[in-house]
């Protein structure tokens, strides 16, 4: 199956599809692993800081070389992106969806720069035959994907300033884009002792006005209940990055710990890996 008819079948199933961010390899093989145990397709991200430690191209060859090999079905996004030169590259690598982020932008901006990337998108497209998917964001929700000790600044939070229908109907329409991300109460990062509650009403709105999967980001750190109302509300992919970091951590600092002779990478990094893959497998497991 394509990544679009994946994300379409989870919006009639009221599931999820996956979304795991990365910067290392064996971070990919915890999510590929993950992924296949529980037999779901997934999707690995890597936003621009991270790609570029991983390498565009190469992160897309990886990700082509383990879907052909074992018939897997795995996805690489672009995750947020911030200019449309940016946007055009990993669609060039061969990337299988993209974001542009122009959630700071004024809407009008964000609309003009989002319709660029669908229309080239589309262009690539229909040459290739591989379709790459869209989304936008709409609605600032901070940007570091870290233990945080309060709500970033300017992040939306409070009713009156979260995404509206109005405006999700007015920039999905103008820009043609596949998936929307909207400002729903999430932010990015983990706020120490609890992130704030989703506003699954808001959720709701939007799905229903917009007629559009969406898409869940800065899950980290929200409680099950709350993902699994969103994705019945109207979610069809959730992002998660800071566990998985968080996680990585504490994996090597053990590892470090237990053997403090091994010199071989691939020795040590190996209880990080299995770190990462059993939150990959944990959070499959709520968005199914």
């Amino acid at each position: 199956m394509t990544l679009r008819q994946h994300v379409d079948q989870a919006l009639r199933n009221h599931v999820a599809v996956g979304h795991f961010n990365v910067s290392t390899l064996d971070g990919i093989w915890a999510i590929a692993d993950a992924a296949q145990n529980l037999k779901l397709p997934v999707i690995v991200g890597v936003s621009e800081g991270e790609r570029d430690y991983v390498g565009v191209r190469e992160a897309a060859a990886i990700i082509k070389t383990i879907r052909e090999e074992r018939g897997q079905d795995i996805f690489l996004n672009a995750d947020h992106t911030y200019s449309f030169d940016r946007v055009k590259e990993a669609i060039d690598a061969g990337f299988d969806m993209v974001i542009f982020d122009g959630a700071q932008l004024s809407l009008d901006e964000n609309i003009r720069v989002t319709k660029k990337c669908v229309e080239y998108a589309r262009q690539v497209s229909a040459a290739t035959g591989h379709e790459i998917l869209v989304e936008g964001e709409l609605g600032f929700i901070g940007t570091s994907s870290k233990l945080l000790d309060s709500i970033p600044d300017g992040a939306v939070v409070g009713d009156a300033n979260m995404t509206t229908p109005e405006d999700a109907v007015r920039y999905a329409k103008e820009t043609g884009i596949n998936l929307i991300a909207p400002a729903v109460g999430n932010i990015h990062g983990m706020v120490r002792g609890g992130d704030p509650a989703l506003n699954i009403k808001r959720v709701g709105e939007i799905s229903k006005a917009t007629n559009m999967a969406l898409v869940l980001h800065g899950a980290s750190g929200n409680t099950a209940d709350d993902i699994f109302k969103a994705i019945k509300a109207g979610v069809a992919i959730v992002h998660v990055n800071t566990e998985l970091r968080v996680a990585y951590r504490a994996g090597l600092i053990k590892s470090f710990s237990d053997n403090q002779d091994e010199v071989a990478p691939y020795k040590f990094l190996k209880p990080a890996k299995m770190a990462m893959q059993k939150v990959v497998e944990e959070k499959l497991r709520i968005f199914n």
